[in-house]
């Protein structure tokens, strides 16, 4: 039988251990797309954590009640019914933000990190820890998002938090941090190129610190060429 896993471990393994978008390498369509700014990353990620930590919740409740012979479609409905939420609420509330973000909003349903910890997790564990996974991991997600928007950004054109005012209102304009008035602007970090070497970046820096404290430690890693995903 396996071991129950502890509040720490799911909550370190969503955020640091087995991150969906720097360990799994999930859900990089919408992490590379819609990362041209912070505000933007920021959006995205919270409107997949909404949906990651609802739909672990709701399979852990009826994951008794599903046959497994359809419980793939069963999770894929939950997941869908939670992105359509999501994304009327976000057209109501977000509208602007929601324009910007476009199709990459119902995509959610495709992101395989979602029916992943569905399948993996929460079909397996008990409400409260569901709920941990889908939170530590879609906050995860989120951090890698805004991180890869904030550098983009910053290096793309100069400014931090731009936009800022499409999810907290006009007051937000005067959040933006303008770092050089007279910045050009660097235009390769600001395309699809430029996502890919942010991201690639950003998990070395990962791989680098981690293999740091396994030699404080004295464990192995695993080779990092065995790891990653396939679906994005």
């Amino acid at each position: 039988m396996a071991e129950t896993p502890t509040y720490r471990s799911v909550a370190m393994d969503g955020l640091w251990h087995n991150n969906p978008a720097l360990v799994q390498l999930l859900g990089l369509c919408p992490l590379l797309a819609v990362t041209g700014t912070a505000i933007n990353g920021l959006g995205m990620g919270l409107a997949t954590t909404v949906v990651l930590a609802g739909s672990n919740v709701i399979v852990s409740v009826i994951r008794n009640l599903v046959r497994p012979e359809i419980r793939i479609a069963v999770f894929m409905l939950v997941i869908a019914s939670l992105v359509t939420a999501v994304e009327l609420s976000m057209n109501a509330w977000f509208h602007d933000l929601y324009k910007i973000l476009g199709i990459f909003i119902p995509l959610i349903v495709t992101n395989c990190s979602i029916i992943g910890r569905a399948e993996s997790f929460a079909s397996r564990n008990t409400v409260s820890r569901s709920l941990v996974d889908g939170l530590s991991m879609g906050i995860g997600f989120t951090l890698v998002l805004v991180l890869l928007g904030a550098v983009r950004e910053i290096i793309g054109s100069g400014t931090l938090l731009s936009g800022a005012h499409l999810m907290f209102g006009e007051s937000a304009r005067d959040w933006v941090i303008h770092f050089n008035p007279d910045y050009p602007g660097f235009l390769l970090a600001i395309m699809p190129p430029g996502a890919f070497i942010g991201l690639g970046l950003i998990i070395a820096v990962k791989n680098v610190i981690d293999r740091r404290i396994a030699r404080r430690q004295g464990v192995a890693l695993p080779d990092l060429a065995t790891q990653g995903g396939g679906c994005h």
